[in-house]
């Protein structure tokens, strides 16, 4: 299963207007050693990550932990789409401040979805969850987010799965310090094609690869529960 792994050399990416910069590396600092007290955080192929250019990181969404984790793990600065409601919150003005993007969920929201692609055309990663919402994080459906993204920048796609944030349901407590594995796929091109049909079609693609690389993680997890029972 994956071991925890080193942080890669600092990609070139852009941040939204009216972020700043020391204060998003500060951001992932707190991310990346967050959780590690109550988790096990085991992390893998993030030498996969693009470190240049720009990204459209899709990833699975359970917790409100899977976020935090990833905005501190990815190896690069990383710009993600964040539910509005957030940013009501007193959490809102950090989340501008480090860069993060409101977004409207159930909506076509452009403003989001044009900040976005600006920092795609500087060189950054974006990070999307096309589920939109939390769930069992298995990547059952998703929105077209990702896909426009992608066609309108031209960005790779780098699938990223988050599991073990939720407990089993077989489980009747959480474990102690339960093991949390943050693995990152291969990336890959996409071309998208036009109008609604070509977005659903990309979407589609997305959506299965996330969910392939959910399947994978799930069983080498579930491998190693039985080898140690």
């Amino acid at each position: 299963m994956p071991v925890t792994g080193s942080a890669a050399p600092e990609g070139s990416g852009g941040l939204p207007a009216g972020a700043v910069p020391w204060l998003h590396d500060l951001g992932r600092m707190v991310g990346r050693h967050l959780y590690r007290p109550a988790y096990r955080v085991r992390v893998a192929g993030m030498e996969r990550v693009p470190r240049t250019g720009p990204v459209v990181l899709v990833a699975n969404h359970s917790t409100m932990i899977e976020p935090q984790l990833l905005f501190g793990l990815v190896p690069r600065r990383s710009v993600f789409l964040v539910k509005d409601e957030m940013f009501g919150a007193v959490a809102g003005p950090w989340l501008r401040r480090i860069g993060q993007v409101p977004v409207t969920r159930g909506a076509a929201d452009r403003t989001a979805l044009t900040t976005a692609t600006g920092v795609l055309s500087a060189g950054g990663l974006v990070g999307v969850f096309p589920e939109g919402t939390r769930g069992a994080g298995e990547v059952a459906s998703a929105h077209h987010g990702a896909a426009w993204l992608v066609r309108n920048s031209g960005a790779v796609v780098q699938p990223v799965v988050v599991r073990g944030t939720l407990r089993p349901p077989e489980l009747p407590r959480r474990r102690l310090r339960p093991a949390v594995d943050v693995v990152a796929g291969e990336p890959f091109t996409l071309e998208v094609g036009r109008g609604r049909s070509g977005l659903a079609e990309a979407t589609e693609h997305i959506r299965a690869a996330l969910a392939d690389l959910v399947s994978r993680v799930d069983a080498a997890r579930h491998s190693d529960r039985e080898e140690k029972q």
